[in-house]
């Protein structure tokens, strides 16, 4: 017990803010966010895996270490945990699988060139960087998807080549990361949509009320 409060770190920047948290963000950025957010939670729902938005991620005990901290981190083998301030790699848990980063103009070219470095060092597996505005930022044939994965060997991240419709798949996520506007959608081997919780149940209960009709009960009548 005592080792584990010496090794406890308050790091600046978890009560400070970062460049970062200053810039704010647009509604579509926002809305982006929550989707994926949603999608990947019940996507892993089965699995002990915390799935975290903004999460500061460090890999030091110096107090001013600068954080990382991407819109989304899919960290498998550890539960969520609802006030988690910070994440220490290899202290708090293992690196994130799979990272997100969703583009502003303020943090796009970051995203695409300095970013991929930063998170083969954290040792993340799978780093996906994604342009929801309406024209995207990217000159590189109006791309929308970039993803990297990370070369086990060399410990740098190579990018992934897209299909011809600018999907990507992912091995830890065991799904399809296809581009749609302003949207980012993910399917599984078989082209289905992955869904959020909500439209899970709403599908069920579209089924069982077709299932019920078929066999002439009327399921409005049993409300």
């Amino acid at each position: 017990m005592a080792r584990h409060i010496e090794d406890e770190v308050k790091y600046y920047y978890d009560s400070h803010p970062t460049e970062e948290d200053l810039m704010g963000e647009t509604a579509f950025h926002a809305n982006l966010v929550h989707y994926l957010m949603e999608v990947l939670r019940w996507l892993v729902q089965a699995q002990v895996c915390a799935v975290y938005e903004n999460l500061n991620m460090y890999q030091t005990r110096d107090i001013y270490e600068y954080p990382v901290a991407p819109d989304i981190a899919v960290i498998k083998g550890v539960a969520y945990e609802e006030f988690t301030r910070s994440w220490r790699v290899g202290k708090s848990g293992p690196a994130p699988q799979v990272v997100f980063e969703i583009a502003s103009e303020e943090t796009w070219k970051k995203d695409l060139t300095q970013k991929p470095e930063k998170y083969a060092r954290m040792g993340v597996q799978e780093y996906f960087a994604y342009d929801p505005h309406e024209v995207p930022l990217s000159t590189s044939k109006n791309r929308r998807l970039f993803g990297w994965q990370l070369n086990q060997q060399t410990m740098t991240m190579q990018a992934m080549t897209p299909a011809s419709n600018g999907a990507l798949w992912s091995p830890s996520l065991d799904s399809w990361l296809v581009p749609d506007g302003t949207m980012l959608r993910l399917y599984d081997r078989a082209g289905q949509l992955r869904l959020t919780h909500a439209e899970a149940e709403a599908r069920r209960s579209l089924a069982m009320a077709e299932k019920l009709r078929s066999l002439g009960v009327d399921p409005d009548q049993l409300i």
